[in-house]
C-alpha cells in the first residue's frame, strides 16, 4: 500500500471561500433581499443641528395612499441607545447634529415612502450650537445634554511612574499639538436592515449587516422590552464593516418600530449620501503630546493630553483612549507616562470604531515625535527606534505581557529591504523647498493581535459536524464581513482532520443556529474563533482515532488523520478511508455521530481601573516604511513605495494576509493624503463619492511586504491576529517622509495639495 500524500495547508495560497459566488455575481446582499409583504423605510432628519422642536405635523404623510405608518417620538417607547445611552432612536425634544431622526415612513413602495417624507413638516426653534470641540469646554459654553452640563462626555485617566522625575534626566523633551480629521468607512455595501415579527408567536427577525450579532440581541432587546431568546439575527453576506457596524444606530430599531406598526417587514436601506451623512466617523482628535529623552537615547516620559469631538451623541468613537493610551503607554519602552482624554459633545457628526480604534492618531503623533527627539540628539531615527523597542518577555507599565514580540525584526526587516538608513541621509541632504522632493519615512506600531477582555466574554464557540461521507460542517460564532475568516476556519479545521478545503461548509450567520461570540472587533477573529474551531475539529479527531483503534488493532495515538484517510502516523501508511469510520460508527449497534462543541476563551484578564492589566492574548507589531515625492510648486504629495514587515505570529493564508495588508495600507494612504469629511457649522460638505477623495488604482504604490514569524504559542498554529495593524503607522510614516524630503513637518491630516503648498510657504492650515 502507498502511503497517501497530504500537504499541510498552513501558509498556503488558498482563495476565499465566498470569492467563486462574489466573482459570479450570485451573493445576495442585504440590498437583493425582499421577503412577502415587505414595506419600505424611510427617516426623515432634521435641517438643524442643535434645536429645539416645537411641532411636527405628519397629518399629510398619513394621507397618502400607499403609507402603512408614520412614526415621531411620541408614537415609541423612549429608549436611549449608544455606548453612554444618550441617543434615542427618534427624536423627541430637540435635535443636536444634522444625522438626527425626527420622524420615519412605512409604506408599500420606496417612491411613496419619499413623498410621504417630504409631505412631514416640522417647527424649529434653532439653539446656540458648538462646532468646535475646545469651545465646549468653556465657562457658559451651551449645553448639548441636559445630564452632562459640563458637555464631558467620557473622560480617561491613566498614569505609570513618575513623569515629573522622567521629564527632569531627559536631556531633550519635545512638545508638539497633532490634529486628526474625520474620515468615513466607505463600505461597498451601505448600511441596511430589515425587521419582521413571526405572526403568531411575535419573535423578531433581523435581517441586519452588523459586525456583532449576539450583542444585538441583547441590546435590540433592551430597547424593545423584550426576551433575548425571541430574537434572531440573520447577517446577509456584507459589503464591508471596518468598524462601522460594531454600534446599535436609530435606523434599526426605527425600522422594528415601523415592522411592529404595520405587523409587516420593514425594509429600510440607506442611500449613498445618507451613509455618508448618517454613518459613523473617524474619531477627529487634538492631540498635545510631550515626550523626553536621554541623550544615549534612552526614552524618558511621554505626557498626553488629548481632546476628542464626540459630536451630538457618544457612540465607541468616544471609547478610543482605551486603544490610545496602550499606544501612548507601550509602544517603545516609556518608563514615565500620564495619560488625559476628554470626549466632548458638539453639534458635528458623532464618531463610532473605526479600523485601528484611535491608533492611526496615536500613532501619528508618537511617531513623528520619534523622528524630532533622533534629530535633535543626533542619532539615526531607525537606531533610536531599534534602542527603545521591546523584545519578547516585557512587560510593559501597563501590565501588556509581550510573550511573543517581533519589534525589533520588524525594524530591522524594513529598513534592510528599503535600504531606509542610507535613503534618508542622501534624501535629507538634498531636502528643499523648489522642484520636486522625495523622502523616506519609518513609523511602527503595536496594537492587539489576540483579542481584547472589554467584555465579560472574549470568547467564541464552534459547533462541528462530520456526515456519513467525511463532509465537515462548522457552524462558528465568529461573523464573516469580508476579512475571509471562515476560509481561515475551514483552513484549521482541514489541517486537524486531515480533509480537503472542498469537504467543508461554513455556517456563521445565523444566532439561532450558530454558538456565541462577542463579534468582529479588536482584530480577534482568527486568534479566537481559530482556536476555539481547533479545539473542535481536535475533539471530533480523537473521538474517531478512538473508534478506529478498536477495529484496527492500533492504538489512537499511534494513528493520524490525512488526505481523507486514518493513517498510520509513523509513515502515513493508509489505514482505512475515513468516511468508512465514520458510517461505522453511525450505522453500528451503538450508534454515534461526529459532533462536538468547543468554547475558547483567551487568557487575557480585564484592566483594572487604572486601566491596567494584559488585555489581550496576543500582541501585533508592524515597521512600515515609505517613500514619497513631494511637487513643492502644487503641494502635491505621491506615495512611490511601501515597505510593510509585520509581526504576524504565523502565515496561516498568505494569500488573505497579503490582502489584509495590501489593503490596511491603501485605506491608511487614504488617510494620510486625501480622505476628509469636511463639516462646516455642523453640516457636511461632501457627501459624495464625487466629493469624497478615495484612493484609486492610480496611486496605489508598489508593496514590498515581509512576514515576521513569531510562532506565539497561544495563537492558532502559532498566528496572531492583523486585521488592523497596516493601516496604522502609513500617516506617520507619510509625515516623517514629507519632513526627510522638504524639511517641513506637518501636525495636521490630511496631507492634501492645499494643505502642504501652505506649509511649505510658511502658513500652515
Amino acid at each position: 500500500m502507498n502511503a497517501p500524500q497530504h500537504a499541510s495547508l498552513i501558509g498556503q495560497r488558498i482563495p476565499k471561500m465566498d470569492a467563486p459566488e462574489k466573482v459570479a455575481g450570485k451573493t445576495r446582499y442585504i440590498q437583493d433581499l425582499n421577503l412577502p409583504g415587505q414595506l419600505y423605510g424611510l427617516i426623515l432628519r432634521t435641517e438643524r443641528v442643535h434645536a429645539r422642536i416645537v411641532s411636527i405635523d405628519t397629518s399629510a404623510a398619513k394621507a397618502l395612499p400607499g403609507v402603512r405608518a408614520v412614526l415621531t417620538a411620541a408614537d415609541v417607547p423612549i429608549h436611549p441607545i449608544g455606548v453612554n445611552k444618550d441617543n434615542p432612536p427618534l427624536k423627541g425634544d430637540k435635535v443636536r447634529c444634522e444625522r438626527d431622526e425626527v420622524a420615519a415612513v412605512a409604506a408599500d413602495s420606496l417612491e411613496i415612502a419619499q413623498a410621504a417624507i417630504k409631505l412631514i413638516k416640522v417647527e424649529y426653534e434653532d439653539l446656540p450650537p458648538i462646532f468646535d470641540p475646545r469651545d465646549s469646554i468653556k465657562d457658559g459654553a451651551p449645553v448639548i445634554h441636559a445630564a452632562k452640563p459640563d458637555n464631558v462626555a467620557m473622560a480617561f485617566d491613566y498614569a505609570h511612574g513618575d513623569v515629573e522625575r522622567g521629564e527632569a534626566e531627559s536631556d531633550v523633551v519635545v512638545e508638539d499639538e497633532f490634529t486628526l480629521h474625520r474620515v468615513t468607512h466607505c463600505c461597498m455595501g451601505v448600511s441596511g436592515v430589515i425587521a419582521d415579527f413571526e405572526p403568531v408567536s411575535g419573535n423578531l427577525t433581523l435581517y441586519s449587516n452588523t459586525q456583532v450579532p449576539f450583542l444585538h440581541k441583547r441590546e435590540f432587546a433592551e430597547v424593545l422590552g423584550m426576551d433575548p431568546s425571541r430574537i434572531r439575527i440573520i447577517q446577509p453576506p456584507i459589503g464591508g464593516g471596518f468598524g462601522s457596524k460594531l454600534d446599535i444606530y436609530p435606523f434599526e430599531p426605527i425600522a422594528v418600530y415601523l415592522a411592529k406598526a404595520t405587523r409587516r417587514p420593514v425594509k429600510l436601506i440607506f442611500t449613498r449620501e445618507e451613509e455618508f451623512i448618517a454613518s459613523p466617523t473617524r474619531q477627529p482628535a487634538i492631540i498635545r503630546l510631550r515626550s523626553g529623552a536621554k541623550k544615549d537615547g534612552t526614552l524618558t516620559f511621554r505626557t498626553v493630553d488629548v481632546l476628542l469631538d464626540n459630536g451630538g451623541y457618544t457612540s465607541w468613537g468616544a471609547t478610543i483612549p482605551f486603544v490610545m493610551m496602550q499606544t501612548f503607554s507601550s509602544l517603545y519602552r516609556v518608563p514615565h507616562c500620564r495619560y488625559h482624554t476628554k470626549a466632548v459633545y458638539t453639534n458635528n457628526p458623532f464618531a463610532g470604531s473605526f479600523r485601528g480604534y484611535g491608533n492611526l492618531q496615536a500613532t501619528f503623533a508618537i511617531e513623528q515625535q520619534m523622528d524630532k527627539m533622533a534629530d535633535a540628539l543626533g542619532i539615526e531615527p531607525y537606531e533610536f527606534r531599534l534602542k527603545n523597542a521591546q523584545n519578547a518577555g516585557e512587560v510593559t507599565g501597563q501590565g501588556m505581557h509581550f510573550k511573543t514580540c517581533g519589534f525589533q525584526d520588524c525594524l530591522e526587516t524594513a529598513a534592510g529591504r528599503s535600504g531606509f538608513v542610507e535613503k534618508r541621509k542622501a534624501l535629507g541632504a538634498a531636502k528643499g523647498l523648489s522642484g520636486v522632493r522625495r523622502g523616506v519615512g519609518m513609523a511602527s506600531m503595536l496594537h492587539v493581535g489576540g483579542g481584547a477582555k472589554i467584555y465579560p466574554s472574549d470568547g467564541c464557540g464552534t459547533i462541528l459536524k462530520l456526515d456519513d461521507f467525511g463532509h465537515v460542517t462548522i457552524m462558528t460564532g465568529a461573523s464573516e464581513i469580508g476579512q475571509g475568516s471562515e476560509t481561515v476556519l475551514a483552513q484549521l479545521v482541514c489541517e486537524e482532520l486531515g480533509v480537503p478545503m472542498s469537504a467543508v461548509t461554513v455556517v456563521n450567520n445565523d444566532t439561532d443556529i450558530t454558538p456565541w461570540d462577542v463579534g468582529v472587533h479588536a482584530s480577534r477573529t482568527t486568534f479566537i474563533a481559530g482556536n476555539s474551531a481547533i479545539g473542535a475539529a481536535r475533539k471530533a479527531k480523537d473521538k474517531i482515532l478512538a473508534a478506529a483503534a478498536t477495529v484496527s488493532n492500533m492504538k489512537a495515538e499511534e494513528m493520524d488523520l490525512k488526505g481523507g484517510n486514518i493513517v498510520r502516523a509513523s509513515d502515513g501508511e493508509k489505514v482505512m478511508p475515513l468516511a468508512k469510520m465514520l458510517r461505522q460508527l453511525h450505522f453500528s449497534d451503538k450508534a454515534e455521530l461526529v459532533m462536538t462543541t468547543n468554547y475558547y476563551e483567551p487568557p487575557s484578564v480585564h484592566q483594572d481601573k487604572g486601566f491596567k492589566g494584559d488585555v489581550s492574548a496576543a500582541y501585533a507589531w508592524a515597521t512600515q516604511v515609505v517613500e514619497v515625492e513631494v511637487d513643492t510648486d502644487t503641494g502635491i504629495v505621491k506615495l512611490l513605495k511601501v515597505w510593510a514587515a509585520h509581526d504576524v505570529g504565523r502565515v496561516l493564508n498568505e494569500m488573505g494576509i497579503e490582502g489584509q495588508i495590501e489593503g490596511g495600507i491603501i485605506m491608511g494612504q487614504g488617510y494620510a493624503l486625501c480622505e476628509d469629511m469636511p463639516v462646516v457649522e455642523g453640516h457636511l460638505v461632501n457627501p459624495a463619492f464625487r466629493d469624497y477623495k478615495l484612493i484609486t488604482a492610480p496611486e496605489i504604490p508598489e508593496m514590498d511586504i515581509s512576514f515576521i514569524e513569531t510562532m506565539d504559542g497561544e495563537g492558532p498554529q502559532g498566528a496572531k491576529g492583523v486585521g488592523e495593524a497596516p493601516s496604522i503607522c502609513m500617516a506617520a510614516a507619510v509625515a516623517n517622509a514629507i519632513e526627510n524630503a522638504t524639511g517641513v513637518r506637518i501636525a495636521s491630516l490630511p496631507f492634501t495639495p492645499e494643505r502642504v503648498y501652505s506649509a511649505l510657504k510658511g502658513r500652515p492650515l
